[in-house]
């Protein structure tokens, strides 16, 4: 299997909405400010192919589906479609994928799958081949979604997935499209029933595959957030996703299982540390992949 970070649309958000309740002069020395106190993340997504015989894209950015005035509200960087760019850099097209994974529907781990905008026309799904791995869960959520969050949905793309014939909902820890190459975590506390795919490493004398690489979206943004207790002002419920983390990163240590980060604009790919104080950190931290191995 070989693997590749895919870029999309990059974003400036407010540093003190990533970083929840810590300081700012905690997180400024993480991702230093602008002068309009937003930070640079990535919306990055990844490629594996073959897994189950199929090439894989987990998530798909933010994308370009944004008018301008609403794309400069949200910090989206660039006006073009940087997921279809990366991809062609990769040597693939959006129509050679063959499942796409989405950990959640919020835009910008989502609206990647739609068509960039053009005035007059309206949203319009891309990847005419894949099949849409969703959460059951947070399939409801999206569908229903709580006045809290519900601007962080794109009503169109529900409708288009529904309507595509191709959307698989994941109740389990497996989902048809991908068998046992892929196994789901779950988790509640960003939003409810955000889904976790981890690429599955080699069985270990325990019985649990080792090694591999997990998907961390929005429970693990980047390696700031690695830090227990840092949490995002856009999560739900902050003290649910401190839990939730800390038993994740345990696994995830035990197991040697590498994170990949979705948000973080300097590193795709690291694996988890913890010092004698019980505090984890990250190591052999990888910028980009190109190509690479899952067992490298």
């Amino acid at each position: 299997m070989k693997l590749w970070s895919i870029l999309g649309n990059s974003q400036r958000l407010d540093g003190g909405a990533m970083f929840g309740n810590a300081p700012r002069a905690m997180w400024k020395k993480w991702s230093p400010p602008d002068d309009l106190n937003r930070i640079e993340l990535a919306c990055r997504a990844l490629l594996a192919t073959p897994v189950n015989g199929k090439t894989v894209l987990f998530e798909a950015g933010i994308g370009a589906f944004f008018e301008p005035k609403l794309r400069d509200r949200y910090g989206v960087v660039e006006d073009r479609h940087v997921l279809l760019d990366s991809l062609a850099e990769a040597g693939f097209s959006h129509e050679d994928v063959d499942v796409v994974v989405l950990s959640h529907l919020h835009f910008d781990h989502a609206g990647g799958l739609l068509a960039a905008w053009e005035e007059g026309k309206p949203a319009r799904l891309l990847f005419p081949g894949a099949t849409f791995v969703v959460g059951a869960e947070h399939w409801r959520r999206a569908r229903n979604p709580h006045p809290r969050d519900r601007a962080s949905f794109i009503p169109e793309l529900m409708d288009l997935l529904e309507a595509s014939g191709r959307l698989e909902l994941v109740e389990g820890e497996r989902c048809k499209a991908l068998g046992d190459a892929v196994r789901f975590h779950f988790s509640q506390g960003h939003t409810p029933g955000l889904m976790l795919a981890e690429l599955c490493g080699q069985e270990g004398g325990d019985g649990r595959p080792h090694g591999g690489l997990v998907f961390c979206a929005d429970l693990v943004p980047g390696r700031p957030w690695v830090h227990v207790p840092i949490t995002m002002g856009y999560d739900r419920f902050p003290e649910m996703l401190i839990d939730e983390k800390r038993a994740f990163l345990e696994d995830k240590l035990e197991r040697n299982v590498h994170l990949y980060f979705t948000h973080d604009p300097g590193c795709a790919l690291a694996q988890v540390t913890r010092d004698e104080k019980g505090k984890f950190g990250t190591t052999h931290e990888v910028s980009a992949l190109h190509a690479r191995s899952l067992a490298a």
